[in-house]
């Protein structure tokens, strides 16, 4: 039998290897794609959830009666942005980040050591 060839250091560094098969994540991890995650929601709804917000400056819990219609509008964006989908793009951009992350120290390394 013939060993098969090992391929380990192209296949740690090739970013398509890694996005295409579900990794287990610690805990930490996965706080950190869900954290990216509500961040781009955010980001998509900034427009509605300023506008909740300025209504709802100087009001207390009188501001879901006032800014009704706001906070209708700020949840409806929520939601329509939060989706299965959405994750997904988190849980990529997070593995992007840290092959960044891994090249760049890597790129210390070698250059400490010349």
């Amino acid at each position: 039998m013939s060993a098969a060839p090992t391929t380990t250091a192209t296949a740690s560094t090739d970013p398509s290897k890694i996005l295409n098969k579900p990794l287990p994540l610690s805990a930490a991890q996965e706080q950190q794609v869900r954290n990216t995650y509500y961040a781009n929601v955010r980001s998509y709804c900034a427009k509605e959830i300023k506008e909740f917000a300025d209504c709802a400056r100087g009001k207390t819990l009188t501001s879901t009666f006032w800014c009704r219609e706001q906070n209708n509008a700020m949840n409806r964006c929520m939601v329509s942005h939060a989706t299965p989908e959405e994750f997904d793009k988190a849980r990529e951009q997070w593995f992007q980040e840290q092959l960044a992350k891994r090249a760049e120290y890597e790129a210390q390394q070698k250059a400490s050591k010349s």
